[in-house]
């Protein structure tokens, strides 16, 4: 509140107070001064009948002229009260116009006060309500200048909040200026890593196709005998596995760089739930059919969400490939249910679980559990996180009590 207002609103409440202070004073001093007018009368109509006792009559018909009433009774040495006199009679209107004036002014003084007070919350309200304003356009990434508007703590507040909102943009800034460098070297080594690969493929191709000439031509028995053809085929099939692996790797690095660059789009698009499910598992048929395993997806209405289908899919199809992986040859359940909040989506299996020490870690990037399988590089939970955060989602993974590993999905509505 600046200077000016603030003085305006002390003003307001001393003279609020004033007024009623010096109504509560008029009723104090209006009844004094009626107690010594009645004090005074009464002293001398008391000498006046103690002098002529026949001049009560007198005073008595001068008094209810004045005052209205009616007097009777015996001299007494306080005579007034003798004839039936009272303090208020000789107050009058005079003093019903001081209780009202009394009444008035201390209205006046309360009400006063009251808008004083209403509006010094208004203000303080109006204030708080920009300082809110103010944070709502941080975190939408809006950057505004906040002025203070005044010299009084709360001006201080908002200095203080500003300075912080300030220091936060340029350590935002200077943060995101490390995870582009970091995503542009990670894309540079995975290019990098790109050529070599391609090059021991189709060489690994080559020999494989002379080996196999060589062992369709060879009229020699001894050289097949030896086993030597069947060695070396099996070694540059190994040879393949790796090189696929380093496939796989160099993929996930360009799509993580694509990620933390900020440069992979995802539509929105809305998607129902159980087609989702339905593109994820038939894309991983073959997979399934190798290891026995099998997807139970219930269908139970249409229930949409706002997401990119293909990403989306590819994380799915990644925790189902987690589930398929431990559940040795089971039944993978999935099931989804919506609320206004948010679409729940449920993957579990009934393998083994999850080993305790892995949960905190199974979304790091490149981390392998205990039991993880061979050939795997530990990025697939990692994007399936990051598709999803990137969303208005969330993910995390839990045991069963009952058994089994699980995953719990949650796209918010807002």
């Amino acid at each position: 509140m600046s200077g000016w207002k603030n003085s305006f609103v002390t003003l307001g409440f001393v003279l609020s107070v004033s007024l009623i202070a010096s109504a509560v004073s008029v009723l104090f001093v209006s009844r004094h001064y009626s107690r010594l007018s009645f004090d005074l009368i009464n002293i001398v109509c008391g000498e006046i009948a103690e002098q002529d006792p026949d001049a009560k009559k007198v005073i008595s018909a001068a008094l209810k002229e004045y005052t209205g009433g009616n007097a009777d009774g015996t001299a007494e040495e306080d005579i007034l009260s003798a004839l039936g006199y009272r303090i208020s009679d000789f107050s009058g209107s005079a003093y019903g116009q001081n209780i009202l004036y009394v009444l008035l002014g201390f209205l006046a003084g309360i009400l006063l006060f009251v808008l004083t007070f209403m509006y010094r919350n208004k203000a303080e309200a109006m204030r708080i309500q920009a300082l809110a304003d103010y944070l709502e356009q941080v975190n939408t990434g809006q950057a505004v200048i906040l002025s203070a508007s005044g010299e009084d703590n709360f001006s201080k507040l908002e200095d203080e909040i500003y300075k912080t909102v300030t220091f936060l943009y340029q350590t935002k800034d200077t943060a995101m200026q490390a995870r582009n460098h970091f995503a542009e070297n990670l894309s540079n080594i995975a290019h990098q890593v790109k050529t070599p690969i391609t090059a021991i493929s189709l060489s690994v191709q080559m020999l494989k196709q002379d080996i196999s000439g060589q062992c369709s031509s060879c009229p020699c028995p001894d050289f097949k005998s030896a086993n030597r053809i069947p060695l070396h085929y099996s070694q540059l099939e190994q040879i393949e596995k790796q090189l696929l692996r380093l496939t796989h790797l160099e993929e996930a690095l360009l799509l993580l760089s694509r990620i933390d660059a900020g440069t992979l789009l995802l539509k929105k698009d809305e998607v129902d739930v159980f087609t989702l499910l339905v593109l994820a598992a038939d894309n991983l048929q073959e997979l399934f059919a190798g290891s026995g395993a099998s997807v139970d997806i219930p269908e139970l209405g249409e229930m949409m969400i706002s997401a990119d289908l293909d990403w989306t899919m590819e994380a799915i199809m990644n925790l189902l490939k987690n589930c398929m992986e431990h559940s040795k040859g089971g039944t993978i359940h999935c099931t989804y249910a919506q609320n206004p909040l948010y679409t729940e989506i449920i993957i579990r299996d009934h393998g083994e679980g999850f080993p305790k020490e892995d949960i905190p870690h199974l979304f790091e990037r490149f981390y392998r559990g205990r039991n993880a399988k061979d050939g795997g590089i530990g990025i697939g939970l990692a994007l399936s996180k990051e598709i999803i955060e990137r969303q208005n989602g969330t993910i995390r993974a839990k045991n069963m009590p009952e058994g089994g590993a699980c995953f719990e999905i949650r796209f918010y509505s807002h």
